[in-house]
């Protein structure tokens, strides 16, 4: 049993007139019942009768004409899924992100794929760039926003790792959160030499080591060792912390929404380079998907 058999059948019983049929198919009237011939005979059953002088379905043929209209409605669902799937239409992407990436550039991105693309299933998931650039490697997720190792000039395209490549998408400057009572906190802008006598809240190393290596290393070269008396994995604990008076910090911009009373941010004079955000992936993962997700990045 073929598809075209099917159709031919399904139009045969709309019209009940070979004749008629077979100009809606584009086929010889002999053509068309052989086709029909050969359904019945592969069905081992009559799809036709006539009865006085009229065409009309059997009792098999009326079963069938239900069965036969499904099949060919989801056949025809079938191609228009695989085609959409070519397009990257539908899917599923698998995109991870740095936590600081949450705060202004991962909503827009998301917001105008998703009007896009709605019907694209979205796996997502805060992981660091360590922890992306290992699995977009292995092929285990799509794509990743991520910050390269350490800070750099800007660049339009880069190589990320081997086999991986990147595209910035936003360039971040480091900035001071204070607890809104800090004696610091009248200065619109700050100098990190400012803060050498103060305790710290800082990036855990184990979920960051590039990002606290980073920034030691400034504080170093701003003529102190920061010292740390709090840490914590994620910024919303870190600004919490900061909160509570438990110490100042130093974060990557853009800054989580907070309670102007709690926490205040200021700038740092300090000429020290952007931190760049960067989108990545494998040039080797062909998903029609990330495709259209590249295009709108």
């Amino acid at each position: 049993m073929e598809l075209r058999q099917l159709r031919s059948f399904v139009v045969v019983a709309e019209e009940l007139n070979v004749g008629r049929a077979a100009v809606r198919l584009h086929l010889t009237q002999p053509s068309l019942s052989r086709q029909i011939a050969a359904l019945e005979h592969d069905l081992g059953v009559e799809l036709f009768a006539r009865v006085k002088r009229r065409f009309v379905l059997t009792s098999a043929g009326e079963t069938f004409l239900a069965d036969a209209r499904d099949l060919l409605r989801r056949s025809d669902e079938a191609v228009r899924t695989a085609q959409r799937t070519q397009r990257g239409e539908l899917g599923t992407l698998r995109l991870r992100f740095v936590q600081s990436a949450t705060f202004e550039v991962l909503p827009r991105l998301l917001g105008a794929f998703r009007q896009a693309y709605p019907e694209v299933v979205l796996d997502l998931e805060s992981w660091t760039t360590l922890r992306q650039t290992e699995a977009l490697r292995d092929g285990r997720i799509d794509v990743g926003l991520l910050r390269p190792s350490t800070p750099a000039g800007a660049s339009a395209v880069v190589q990320l790792a081997p086999k991986l490549t990147s595209r910035v998408v936003a360039e971040d400057a480091l900035v001071v959160a204070l607890p809104a009572q800090h004696r610091l906190a009248r200065r619109k802008r700050l100098r990190l030499a400012d803060l050498a006598e103060e305790p710290f809240v800082f990036y855990a190393r184990p979920s960051g080591p590039a990002v606290h290596d980073t920034i030691v290393g400034y504080c170093r070269a701003a003529g102190f060792t920061p010292r740390i008396e709090q840490e914590a994995a994620d910024v919303q604990t870190i600004v919490s912390l900061v909160a509570a008076g438990l110490g100042v910090s130093l974060l990557i911009g853009p800054t989580p929404p907070s309670n102007p009373d709690a926490v205040v941010y200021r700038e740092l004079s300090d000429d020290l380079p952007p931190w760049q955000l960067s989108v990545a992936w494998s040039p080797d993962n062909r998903s029609p998907v990330l495709a259209r997700f590249l295009e709108l990045v």
